[in-house]
């Protein structure tokens, strides 16, 4: 799957500086502009069956692997490594994510509930009306967990691995699981497809985020014994074969309880309990943070790393 290709490596450093000098493209965001797309022609596709979801999301992703394999062909040295950047950069949420749990975590320490809760949706699709300032942290450090893995560590692997129109589709999926690939009445059977293939999208990185955590916990005062503890114990009780994961070691590794009962906007769910800790608060979330950062550049080592040693390093070995 890996193969040595050095433009690429450049391409996905230059996306990783990207995207923690500016976060998030500001304006013309091309993940928004997919979203627009997709919202559109839901309208058109939209049955409450599998099928119909499974062709909805075939179409969509279809169309992003066309044009991902086209700017690939097109580009050749330097133009290459720029459209890798580009749409690596256009990926990855890891800086924003970041800033943004920082941010509730500064509103929850100055007592500003409602502040809190304006600011929580742009993490997670919990209803934040119905937390207090516990839950909002328990929930903000949840999704940066979560997304670490999702937002970060997956579309530089997909990168490494697949180059443009790898991390082209991988975002694509993602993006549509978070718009139909949840169990409400109305994507249950339409958001089938998408919520499987993301699943399977994230099924590695998920596991390369864990093992980062480990190896990171060391630098935010944490514990790896603790994180792999809880990864062994806690993942597989979790709903998501990929969350469990990364939540899981997360709070192994800072010592926190997360799971319990998790209110969306359709429905209560009643999470499994992740690690064996004290309830999260501010400070926790301010640790998972710089975690998250952690794992981040970790996980950008890991991808470029990947691209330069390949299937040439494969083949040293073998013939040693």
């Amino acid at each position: 799957m890996f193969a040595r290709r050095p433009w690429r490596g450049v391409g996905i450093l230059a996306a990783q500086l990207a995207d923690v000098t500016f976060g998030d493209p500001a304006r013309g965001h091309p993940v928004a502009g997919f979203g627009w797309c997709a919202a559109a022609l839901e309208k058109l596709t939209y049955r409450d069956s599998r099928v119909a979801g499974a062709l909805h999301t075939g179409v969509l992703l279809g169309g992003l692997a066309v044009a991902g394999v086209l700017t690939e062909r097109r580009a050749r040295g330097p133009r290459l490594t720029l459209a890798t950047a580009s749409a690596t950069w256009s990926a990855l949420g890891g800086t924003t994510l970041g800033r943004t749990g920082d941010t509730v975590a500064d509103l929850l320490a100055a007592g500003d509930l409602d502040g809190a809760r304006a600011v929580l949706p742009s993490l997670c699709g919990r209803d934040p009306s119905a937390l207090d300032l516990d839950g909002i942290a328990r929930a903000a450090l949840e999704s940066v967990a979560e997304n670490t893995s999702d937002a970060h560590v997956a579309p530089l692997l997909w990168a490494a691995a697949g180059g443009v129109p790898g991390v082209m589709v991988y975002r694509g999926v993602n993006t549509l699981d978070a718009m139909i690939g949840h169990r409400s009445s109305r994507y249950a059977r339409f958001g089938w497809a998408a919520a499987r293939l993301d699943d399977a999208a994230n099924y590695v990185a998920a596991r390369v985020g864990g093992a980062l955590v480990v190896v990171c916990a060391p630098l935010v005062g944490g514990s790896p014994a603790g994180a792999l503890r809880a990864w062994r114990r806690d993942a597989s009780r979790h709903p998501s074969p990929n969350a469990g994961v990364v939540e899981a070691t997360f709070a192994g590794a800072l010592g926190v309880r997360l799971g319990g009962p998790t209110q969306y906007h359709h429905q209560l769910e009643i999470r499994p309990t992740l690690g064996d800790g004290h309830i999260p608060g501010v400070d926790d979330l301010r640790r998972a943070v710089r975690l998250s950062r952690a794992v981040q550049v970790a996980a950008a080592v890991v991808a470029v790393f990947l691209t330069v040693v390949g299937r040439s390093g494969r083949r040293a070995c073998l013939r040693r």
